[in-house]
């Protein structure tokens, strides 16, 4: 069955095995973001909690413009960045919105994809957390440009934008710790 079958068959019967099979279905996709923002174990494990109740309460509202894996990624994204937001450690991207008219080095996708995993981790876990999200949406999930529009609610040109200034912050980190490597 498709998430569209079985959630209308949740709101017809009122039958929690249906929503059991969504919540077995996405709970490792929702817990591994989860962990990828908020970096907690239990941090993460309460938010997946949280996200699975607002998913719960809402799905009635789902309204089908997107896919259903992309509707709970958008609000899993948004619910973590609440809290990162709540809790004020850290900044959620790298350059502000009024820099956008600065000219960048485009860094190529190849760049990121041959560097060794460990230290790409490393370089991840530096970068402030709506950067990374956005270079695992792009690179990890394979969405598309308007899809992580579409769940960060911004523009693509927007999303665009803070890609390149990620993956540059990426190559500059990259550059200044592993410079000596050949």
């Amino acid at each position: 069955m498709t998430d569209l079958e079985i959630i209308r068959l949740y709101l017809e019967k009122q039958d929690s095995t249906y929503f059991s099979i969504l919540y077995t279905k996405y709970y490792g996709r929702v817990y591994a973001k989860c962990i990828a923002i908020l970096k907690y174990s239990d941090a993460a494990q309460d938010a997946v909690q949280d996200i699975f109740t607002k998913i719960f309460l809402n799905l009635s509202g789902f309204n089908e413009k997107s896919q259903f894996s992309t509707w709970i990624y958008s609000i899993t994204y948004n619910y973590c960045i609440d809290i990162i937001r709540k809790d004020k450690k850290s900044l959620l991207f790298s350059e502000d919105i009024d820099k956008a008219g600065t000219v960048l080095e485009e860094v190529e996708d190849v760049f990121l994809m041959e560097m060794k995993l460990d230290r790409l981790k490393c370089l991840l876990d530096k970068v402030p957390v709506g950067d990374k999200a956005i270079l695992l949406m792009k690179y990890q999930d394979d969405m598309s440009i308007k899809e992580i529009g579409d769940v960060i609610t911004k523009s693509e040109s927007a999303i665009k934008m803070q890609l390149k200034r990620a993956k540059q912050k990426i190559k500059d980190m990259y550059d200044e710790l592993y410079s000596d490597d050949v």
